[in-house]
């Protein structure tokens, strides 16, 4: 499995490892709406955020900045059919929280994950956008940020194997 390592609990997505957080924020929505005052710009209707190669799409998004000297983007809120995408990695989930500061991703909901034949599902994961490590539980969650259901969720998923002779 060339860029997807898998453990019981614990992934390591290559492609995100050592990601650029720092990099230009690039956006698209049907609609945009700024508030100034509350420091955050929502974003709805077919959203598409891209920072170095890796994009964020999501029916709306909430982006909360602090203005010091120039916009400095501080988190990313993402509802509605999350799916984020570096290479051939692709993760999806109901929710997603894109914490500039820390270097996270978080999502929560029908997580899922996939790359070639390999998938993994669970209710959140949490990717280190430094270490390029995810890790996924079976906690589910209804759907909002910091609302956690019951721990007895599993993980699972499907291990591609090369045909052998």
């Amino acid at each position: 499995m060339a860029g997807l390592m898998l453990s019981p609990a614990s992934v390591t997505a290559q492609s995100l490892m050592n990601h650029n957080s720092n990099a230009p924020v690039d956006y698209a929505a049907d609609r945009i709406e700024l508030q100034d005052r509350a420091n955050r710009v929502l974003l709805s209707g077919n959203v598409d955020i891209t920072q170095a190669g890796l994009r964020l799409q999501a029916a709306r998004m909430t982006v909360a900045y602090r203005n010091a000297g120039g916009i400095e983007i501080e988190r990313i809120d993402a509802n509605g059919g999350v799916v984020v995408t570096k290479g051939d990695e692709r993760a999806s989930g109901n929710v997603g929280i894109y914490d500039f500061n820390r270097r996270i991703i978080t999502l929560i909901g029908n997580v899922a994950l996939r790359q070639g034949g390999n998938t993994l599902n669970g209710g959140r994961m949490v990717i280190d956008l430094t270490t390029g490590r995810s890790t996924v539980d079976g906690r589910s969650a209804g759907g909002a940020p910091g609302q956690t259901g019951s721990a007895g969720g599993r993980v699972s998923g499907t291990f591609s194997v090369p045909k052998r002779d």
